[in-house]
């Protein structure tokens, strides 16, 4: 038999892509794992969980662990749309769609809305895993830098004007991590927020926001491009997976209520009704305000921890942006291929993410690496780059 003869031209154009998890690096057991982009350890409520489970259970007996589940699921909606009202952006219930975490959402917004000639805009670099999603569905991907102030707007402009004068196919959307991005850790200024907007109705394109990490600010969480939103250009997409747990797989879209109903119509049934009901037990009992003050407070530590091993540890050569809340550090290394530098650094005892992995043109991000500091204990952190910094100055001799 002939396996192949079986898929679709479109199935076979997106099995030639890179496998899934492919940039996850083999790490040795008792390794520093700086690329771990995991809530840490001791914030995730595993015991308030645990009871969450046992309240569920005794209160719903069997009912919570059929198909249509809980009554509880519904109490997660609520839940949701009134986050997203305190956050600014006021959402009816038939504009919210509960999904099996962001990347579901992402990948349903990308079936809705791609096909082979569709032509879609990312920041470069962004995150791998939704590159690796758009690629299944078409080829068109185009790409604009970002600085130390989020997605490089002018450039975007010039973009769309020169694809617009020659005729070229403009976008079905852009898809941007405005607020502590990942892999960079950089947010996009407000007056850029305002820019992407205006170019979005200009253009006639819409925007995929991405605010996985937007509630972890160290000091304040930024507007979303959705609290902008007076056109119902953007489609945003929250999770829970880095605020309390990502095996839960709770994420969500908030979007006009046509573009909820084309999400809803593909997804079916391809949820996890007792997660979710679980997940509402445990917002039920569980202070959001404060948790929230716990995660910021814990990761901004850690954040200035691991900067501060950075320059002591770091050649002078090296440079980085300082993000103000979120997961990551994203570094420059000067005429060094990290994914080369990350064999001998695990070697040592320490890992992190190659740059190339989230780059459309792999070979833009031969210089630079993902160092997350949310996953280790600060001490674990000051020694991983203190390591990383010894692998560094080896490797440049």
């Amino acid at each position: 038999m002939n396996t192949e003869s079986f898929f679709p031209k479109n199935i076979k154009a997106a099995l030639q892509n890179n496998p899934p998890g492919e940039w996850i690096p083999s790490v040795p057991a008792n390794a520093i794992r700086l690329h771990s982009g995991y809530p840490a350890p001791h914030l995730v409520p595993s015991k308030e969980l645990k009871e969450a489970v046992a309240q569920l259970l005794e209160e719903e007996n069997d009912l919570p662990l059929h198909y249509i589940g809980s009554p509880r699921i519904d109490k997660l909606k609520e839940w949701v749309r009134l986050r997203q009202e305190v956050r600014g952006m006021a959402a009816k219930n038939d504009e919210l769609l509960i999904t099996a975490g962001a990347c579901q959402a992402i990948d349903l917004i990308a079936r809705i809305f791609l096909d082979k000639e569709a032509v879609v805009i990312v920041e470069s670099p962004t995150y791998m895993e939704a590159l690796e999603i758009f690629q299944n569905y078409t080829d068109k991907i185009v790409t604009v830098p970002i600085d130390k102030d989020g997605l490089q707007t002018e450039q975007l402009a010039e973009l769309l004007a020169e694809r617009k004068q020659k005729g070229l196919t403009m976008p079905s959307f852009l898809y941007t991590i405005p607020t502590f991005h990942n892999p960079t850790g950089t947010t996009m200024k407000e007056e850029r927020r305002g820019q992407v907007l205006n170019l979005a109705e200009e253009y006639d394109f819409l925007v995929l926001e991405d605010d996985a990490y937007g509630e972890l600010g160290f000091i304040n969480n930024p507007k979303t491009l959705k609290s902008f939103d007076t056109k119902d250009r953007v489609l945003y997409v929250g999770s829970l997976s880095k605020v309390v747990a990502p095996g839960m797989r709770i994420g969500w879209v908030h979007a006009t209520e046509r573009f909820i109903q084309a999400l809803f119509w593909f997804k079916k049934d391809l949820e996890h009704p007792f997660s979710q009901a679980t997940m509402a037990t445990l917002l039920e009992n569980t202070d959001f305000s404060t948790r929230l003050g716990t995660l910021s407070k814990s990761y901004q530590k850690k954040c200035q921890v691991m900067l501060a091993a950075l320059e002591k540890y770091l050649p002078e050569n090296l440079s980085w942006f300082v993000p103000k809340g979120g997961y990551f550090v994203w570094v420059k290394i000067p005429g060094v291929d990290t994914e080369k530098l990350l064999s001998k650094a695990t070697e040592a005892g320490v890992s992190f993410l190659p740059g190339k992995y989230f780059f459309l043109d792999q070979t833009e991000g031969e210089e630079y690496l993902r160092l997350s500091f949310s996953y280790e204990s600060e001490k674990n952190i000051e020694k991983g780059i203190q390591v990383l910094g010894d692998v560094v100055q080896s490797f440049l001799r």
